[in-house]
């Protein structure tokens, strides 16, 4: 699909017949931390920013001050009441409102930009991509570090065969924000370190809209442990964990390298799992089966304190985040910036073949291209829809403490009906998807 023309992606001819001169409309909902970057992104090519959103209406003055010209909104529901005239949205509100924030717009058949990970969980992922695929518009993911050379590089390596049949890869980050004793969050440089949901209740600051961003979560009492900074990714209702978020770029090299899709069998460890938080360490196991002459292979994911045997064994570089494919011919580590062929003396005298994978335009670039021309995207919403749908079904394994038969095209697990919990949520009155 990636290097479809925009006829044979099915894109509108409208779409077909526009040209890189042509100025977007564009509205953006999430105006604050890695929103602030996405809309400077977005604006870096003279196209308009025609409407702003956010919850934190210190954000959102920031950014109006920027773009004066744009219409401003503190709830996106009624953005999308009023706001007639715009082309493109870019979502980059926390995690639990990415799904309700993107499918207006596609519903609308208007271009999208969403945050990493795409979707809250499981079931929302396939209904975007669902949805995605009926609008017939340009989407991308923001997993950034795919428009990265290095992971091109690595990508060619693993096809071209430079390792042989790869049947095993390990993903590590040391990251371990979540569920942990305070000496642990003090030694892992946890930005808050808490065991539960606190019993008491605070005012929240004057400027943030604590219903609006409890959007579809069941009420609760504002408190510090949620809010300021990314503080709510730990808590079920609002986020996933490491897992989904780190994984949407981590497990993306792999995702891409090995042509993977549905696994067929999942199953986590680490400590018990908590009803309300999300673990700082925990490990997921996915298997799948062939693709095409690619081999089944198994890929585990590892956060915090847990690390591939390998690693813990100095059989390999110690870096303190990684990728590593295990081939028959050899191995190959990998990071965001760098990657090695392993043993280094086996590959010292190795002729690496010219590059087959053109360079990136730059990620949001590649979309505002899109949008204007059809050209296609590397992190659409069928393929990142996907691997976010993998990635959310390690934390479902988890939560459920057992292995999980998967059926992709059922959307359950076979083997485990109290999977279907963690599947999908109850949405609160009002925000219904």
């Amino acid at each position: 699909m990636r290097g479809a023309s925009a006829a044979a992606l099915g894109l509108p001819a409208l779409v077909r017949g526009q040209n890189l001169n042509s100025k977007l409309q564009i509205a953006v909902i999430g105006v604050g931390g890695r929103g602030a970057g996405n809309l400077a992104e977005a604006a870096s090519q003279g196209d308009a920013i025609v409407a702003l959103c956010d919850v934190n209406e210190n954000n959102l003055k920031s950014a109006a001050g920027k773009h004066k010209e744009a219409k401003t909104y503190i709830d996106f529901r009624v953005m999308y009441g009023e706001l007639k005239d715009y082309d493109a949205v870019v979502v980059s509100t926390a995690e639990h409102t990415h799904a309700l924030a993107t499918l207006p717009a596609l519903k609308a058949r208007k271009h999208v930009y969403c945050e990493k990970p795409l979707t809250h969980n499981v079931r929302e992922a396939r209904l975007i991509r669902e949805a995605a695929k009926a609008a017939k518009v340009a989407t991308q993911m923001g997993t950034q570090i795919h428009a990265t050379s290095n992971y091109r590089r690595v990508v060619e390596l693993v096809q071209g065969g430079a390792i042989g049949d790869v049947t095993e890869v390990h993903v590590w980050v040391s990251r371990a924000w979540g569920l942990q004793t305070p000496e642990e969050a003090a030694r892992n440089g946890d930005i808050v370190t808490v065991q539960g949901r606190p019993a008491g209740a605070e005012t929240p600051p004057d400027y943030f809209h604590w219903d609006l961003f409890l959007g579809p979560a069941a009420e609760r009492p504002f408190h510090s442990v949620y809010f300021p900074g990314p503080k709510w990714y730990r808590w079920w209702d609002f986020g996933s964990g490491t897992m989904s978020d780190l994984g949407s770029h981590w497990n993306d090299l792999p995702f891409w390298a090995l042509k993977l899709d549905a696994p067929l069998t999942i199953e986590a460890a680490g400590p018990p799992p908590h009803a309300e938080l999300a673990p700082a360490s925990m490990s997921a196991t996915y298997e799948y089966g062939a693709r095409g002459t690619m081999p089944p292979c198994r890929l585990t994911w590892h956060q915090g304190s847990m690390k591939p045997k390998i690693w813990e064994e100095k059989g390999i570089p110690q870096w303190g985040d990684g990728c590593l494919f295990i081939g028959s011919k050899g191995m190959l580590l990998a990071d965001y910036g760098k990657h090695v062929l392993l043993p280094e003396d086996k590959f010292r005298d190795f002729k690496r073949q010219a590059p087959s994978i053109e360079e990136s335009i730059g990620h949001h670039a590649e979309w505002l291209r899109a949008c204007k021309t059809g050209a296609p995207t590397t992190c659409h919403f069928e393929y990142s829809g996907a691997l976010t749908e993998a990635n959310h079904l390690g934390n479902v394994a988890y939560r459920c403490g057992k292995k999980l038969v998967w059926d992709a095209a059922a959307l359950k697990a076979t083997n485990a009906p109290e999977a279907d919990a963690f599947l999908a949520r109850q949405y609160r009155k009002g925000w219904e998807i």
